[in-house]
C-alpha cells in the first residue's frame, strides 16, 4: 500500500486535505429571484430588483434549485434533512448589494454522505477509499469585480449575484494531491450525471476551496489554511503540493502556521496570503427573517429519488458484471457523461447491426471507443469532420469486422475515409479494395507457394520448432497483400503444416 509523505529535513510529514466545492446549480433562474443565469451575458443584464437589494424586495426560494440539491445529496448517499433553514452571513461584499449572503450553517439541506474514489496505481492511489462528505448547503453567489477595465477604477457585474450554489463540504479524509484530484473528478462526474451542475470549471460553475494542514504521522491535526476559488483539478493538486511543502518549511524552521485564507497563482503554482481566516462567529450568522424554514414532504423526496439516473459506480459495476468489460475499460467509459453516452449509443447500434447481444459485442465496442476511434481522429486533426463520426457509420464498420469481412487495420482505414468524406463504410470497403479475403482457394494457393519456397523451415517446424508458425503466417499475409482473413490463414496453415 503506497502512502504519500513529505520528506522534510527533520523527518516525514503527512498532509491532511479537505475540499469545499462550490457548484453552480443548473437552473434557469437564480436562487431567490427570477433573473436569468446564462453564462457570458453582457454585464448587469441579468439583475432583478431582489438581486440589486432594492428596498422592500423579499426573496422567494426557487423550487428547482432545492430539488437539484436534494438529488445531489441522494446521489452521494447523504442524509436529506426534511427541515432546513437559511441563515444570513454578514460580511462586506462589494459585489453583493444586500451586504450579506443568504446561506445555511446550522441546519443545512443535506447532511452526511460519502463518495468512493477508485484505486489507481498509476496515480498513486493503492486501493478504493471512501471520502466522507459533511454536508451540502445551498447559498447565493456574489457578483464579480473587474479590476482590469480602467487603470484607476473597478467595475461591478451583478449577473452572478444571487445565482444558486451548492457548497459541498468534505471531511478531511484525503491524504495526497492524487486523492484530492480523484475526489474532485468523481464529484464532478456525479454532478454531471445527475444534471445538477454542468461542472464547467473554466466558466466558474465548479470551483474549490482547498483546506490543507500537515502533521507528523499519527499526531493530531495541524493548523489549516484555506486556498480560495481554485478552478481546475490540476490547480487543486498543485495548490495542495505547494501549500503542504510551505507549511513543512515553516514548521521545520521553528515557525507556526497561521490560520488564514490564501490565493493560488496558476502562473507560478504557488499560494499567497489573502486575509486572516475568519471563524463562524465573525460572520454573525442568524436565521434569515425573510425566509421560512424549508420543509420537504415525502412526495417531493420520492420524485427526486425516482428522477436519478444510473450513477457512475452502478454503471461501472454493470459494465464489468453484465457486459464483461475489464475494470480499466469500465472506469474509463464511465468517467464522463459524454463518454458513456457515446459508448452506449454505439453499443446498441452495433448489437443491432450484427444481430448479437450487447454483451457479445461490448468488448469490441469498448476497445474501438477508447482506443481505435480516438486514435484515428487525433491523427487526422483538422482533416476529420466530427459530424461524420455517427454511431451508425461506426457500427457498420464494427459489424463488417465482426463478420470477418474486414480486418482491424482495414477498419481503421475505412474510418479514416469516413471521417474525411462522410462516405458509406460498405461502399468504401468495396470500391477501395478494403475487404478481407476469406476465399479458401486463394489462401491455399498462397500457402502452397510459401511452403514450396521454405522447405527447410517446414522441416524445422515439423521437427518441433513451433515458433516458426508465426513466420509462415506472416509470409502468407504478405503474399495476400495483408487482405487474407487471419483466422482462415491460421486454420489452413495448421492443416497443411501438420
Amino acid at each position: 500500500m503506497s502512502t504519500y509523505r513529505i520528506q522534510g529535513a527533520t523527518g516525514e510529514w503527512e498532509v491532511v486535505i479537505g475540499l469545499e466545492v462550490h457548484a453552480q446549480i443548473t437552473s434557469n433562474a437564480k436562487l431567490f429571484s427570477g433573473a436569468a443565469t446564462a453564462f457570458g451575458a453582457e454585464p448587469n443584464t441579468q439583475v432583478s430588483l431582489i438581486d440589486a437589494a432594492m428596498p422592500g424586495m423579499l426573496p422567494v426560494p426557487n423550487r428547482e434549485c432545492i430539488r437539484q440539491a436534494v438529488r445531489t445529496g441522494m446521489a452521494i448517499e447523504a442524509k436529506i434533512n426534511r427541515w432546513s433553514r437559511f441563515d444570513r452571513k454578514n460580511y462586506f461584499y462589494a459585489d453583493l448589494p444586500q451586504g450579506y449572503q443568504i446561506s445555511q450553517l446550522y441546519h443545512p439541506l443535506v447532511g452526511e454522505g460519502r463518495l468512493l474514489i477508485e484505486a489507481d496505481e498509476k496515480a498513486g492511489i493503492a486501493e478504493d477509499k471512501w471520502i466522507g462528505i459533511e454536508r451540502i448547503h445551498v447559498e447565493q453567489d456574489a457578483g464579480k469585480l473587474m479590476h482590469d477595465q480602467h487603470p484607476t477604477m473597478s467595475y461591478v457585474d451583478l449577473n452572478r449575484a444571487g445565482v444558486a450554489l451548492m457548497e459541498i463540504v468534505s471531511r478531511p479524509d484525503m491524504r495526497s494531491p492524487a486523492e484530492a484530484g480523484a475526489y474532485l473528478r468523481k464529484l464532478r462526474a456525479i454532478l454531471r450525471y445527475v444534471g445538477s451542475c454542468d461542472g464547467n470549471m473554466e466558466e466558474g460553475s465548479l470551483r474549490a476551496d482547498v483546506n490543507v494542514s500537515v502533521r507528523r504521522p499519527g499526531e493530531p491535526f495541524g493548523t489549516r489554511t484555506e486556498t480560495k476559488n481554485v478552478n481546475s483539478v490540476r490547480f487543486v493538486m498543485q495548490a495542495i503540493e505547494h501549500e503542504a511543502m510551505r507549511q513543512v518549511d515553516v514548521l521545520e524552521s521553528g515557525g507556526t502556521v497561521d490560520q488564514e485564507t490564501r490565493l493560488f497563482d496558476p502562473a507560478t503554482g504557488t499560494t499567497r496570503t489573502m486575509r486572516s481566516k475568519e471563524d463562524a462567529h465573525d460572520y454573525r450568522y442568524f436565521p434569515d427573517p425573510d425566509l421560512l424554514p424549508l420543509e420537504l414532504d415525502e412526495d417531493f423526496l420520492a420524485e427526486c429519488r425516482a428522477s436519478l439516473p444510473e450513477l457512475p459506480d452502478a454503471k461501472r459495476r454493470r459494465y464489468i458484471e453484465v457486459l464483461g468489460l475489464t475494470p480499466y475499460n469500465a472506469r474509463e467509459l464511465t468517467a464522463e457523461v459524454e463518454t458513456f453516452a457515446r459508448f452506449e449509443t454505439l453499443l446498441a447500434e452495433t448489437a443491432r447491426a450484427t444481430g448479437k447481444g450487447e454483451a457479445e459485442v461490448a468488448t469490441q465496442v469498448a476497445n474501438w471507443s477508447l482506443s481505435v476511434a480516438p486514435g484515428v481522429i487525433k491523427a487526422l486533426g483538422d482533416e476529420a469532420d466530427p459530424a461524420n463520426a455517427t454511431a451508425r457509420a461506426q457500427a457498420a464498420i464494427l459489424a463488417m469486422q465482426d463478420k470477418g469481412a474486414i480486418s482491424g487495420g482495414q477498419a481503421k482505414e475505412i474510418f479514416e475515409i469516413v471521417m474525411k468524406t462522410g462516405r458509406d463504410p460498405a461502399e468504401i470497403a468495396e470500391t477501395e479494395g478494403l475487404r478481407q479475403v476469406s476465399d479458401t482457394g486463394a489462401i491455399e494457393a498462397a500457402i502452397a507457394a510459401v511452403i514450396a519456397a521454405n522447405e527447410d523451415k517446414v522441416a524445422e517446424y515439423r521437427a518441433g520448432k513451433d515458433k516458426l508458425f508465426g513466420f509462415f503466417v506472416g509470409q502468407v499475409m504478405k503474399a495476400m497483400a495483408g487482405k487474407a482473413n487471419p483466422q482462415v490463414v491460421n486454420q489452413l496453415l495448421k492443416d497443411k503444416l501438420g
